[in-house]
């Protein structure tokens, strides 16, 4: 009897940290206000400073290196909360000069002087989309807004 309650302990106790690893390993952080705050706040920023980038880059050079010194903050910051990757992908994401979307947009500003009308309607809203699925993400914290952030980082 003894032998059979011994066996059965121990295909429970690996049963319960099988379901605890696996439990850890789709664990999503919870919200956070701040995240939530700054993201929105950021996307505003973001926004507003590209309706001007059909103009000289150099009448907005400090606004967009501001710009970039924020969503670098971000990068830390959700880089050290657990169970975050997604979000903190994003945000390096966003903020990867070498990317197409905010950090890149700004650099190849930089470089030409100031970016076409017709281009900058193809790319902002690529730059407001990454915003609203951090944003929703943020906020729901719920299977489709998880998806729809790991579908747009699997795209870009």
């Amino acid at each position: 009897m003894k032998i059979y309650l011994k066996k059965h302990m121990g295909v429970a106790l690996l049963s319960a940290a099988i379901l605890l690893t696996s439990c850890n390993a789709i664990k999503t952080a919870i919200f956070d206000q701040y995240s939530y705050q700054q993201a929105i706040s950021l996307k505003v920023e973001s926004t507003e400073l590209l309706d001007g980038a059909s103009s000289a880059y150099s009448l907005h050079q400090t606004e967009a290196n501001d710009l970039l010194k924020e969503v670098t903050k971000m990068v830390e910051y959700e880089k050290n909360k657990e169970n975050n990757n997604i979000t903190h992908q994003m945000w390096e994401l966003l903020g990867d000069a070498d990317r197409n979307l905010l950090a890149g947009l700004l650099k190849r500003w930089e470089e030409q002087g100031q970016l076409s009308p017709v281009f900058l309607e193809q790319a902002v809203p690529q730059v407001e989309e990454a915003f609203d699925l951090i944003i929703k993400f943020e906020a729901k914290k719920d299977k489709e807004s998880k998806q729809s952030l790991l579908d747009f980082l699997i795209n870009n």
